[in-house]
Order: C-alpha cells, then sequence, then structure tokens
C-alpha cells in the first residue's frame, strides 16, 4: 500500500505561480507513471500533466501546456507540479496519483489506470 500526500495549494493571484509536491508514503521502487489530475467545480476529474518511470515520456492537457511542468525524484519519492501562469480557470482540487500497469515509457490520461491517489490540495486563483 502505498500513501500519497500532495502539499503546496493555496489562494494565488491570477498571474502567480506555484508549485504542488507529491510525496509517497515509502520507497515506491516498483516502477510506475506519476500523473497529476484536478477536478474544478462542476466539473469531472481532469487529467493535466503525467511522466512515465523513465522520464522519457511526458504528456500535458492542452490546458496546461506549456504552462505548467511535471517533475520526479525517484531517491526523495516526490513528484512535483510547477504551474506559471495561472489563471482563474485553474481553479480546482489537485491530485497526485501513481499507476503501476503500464511500461517504463508509458503515461496513461485515463483516471481509473491509476492505482493510488492523493487526498488533494485545493489551488483557487483570484482574478
Amino acid at each position: 500500500q502505498v500513501q500519497l500526500r500532495e502539499s503546496g495549494g493555496r489562494l494565488v493571484q491570477a498571474g502567480d505561480s506555484l508549485r504542488l509536491s507529491c510525496a509517497a508514503s515509502r520507497d515506491t521502487s516498483s516502477s510506475f507513471a506519476l500523473g497529476w489530475f484536478r477536478r474544478a467545480p462542476g466539473k469531472e476529474r481532469e487529467f493535466i500533466a503525467g511522466m512515465s518511470y523513465r522520464g522519457d515520456k511526458i504528456v500535458y492537457s492542452d490546458s496546461v501546456k506549456g504552462r505548467f511542468t511535471i517533475s520526479r525524484k525517484h531517491v526523495e519519492n516526490m513528484g512535483y507540479l510547477q504551474m506559471n501562469s495561472l489563471n482563474s480557470e485553474d481553479t480546482a482540487v489537485y491530485y497526485c496519483a501513481i499507476d503501476y500497469t503500464g511500461s517504463v515509457h508509458e503515461v496513461k490520461r485515463i483516471p481509473g489506470a491509476y492505482a493510488y491517489w492523493g487526498q488533494g490540495t485545493q489551488v483557487t486563483v483570484s482574478s
């Protein structure tokens, strides 16, 4: 069992930057892809970024491409999401998740592929 915990969410102004962190509770030495999702009020959970285990495949949704950057540090069991040029449409609860089912070069966009999830961290962007 792996527990994930997101942190870093808070209230910011439009145009600000924010970095979210995702900490895993134990050594996740098995290969897995890291994904970031978000759920805005009244909307479905949305895939926004993913990184393969090897780090050789990175995928972003069109809504965040060019503004957000996903990264990870295997040794520290940490994942990150750097968010720049935030706007009000980025207001949501952000979740990190890990997927053990794919290959080391694969990233999946569907939430159902991810077995472990954090509790989420709220990001609110005021305009």
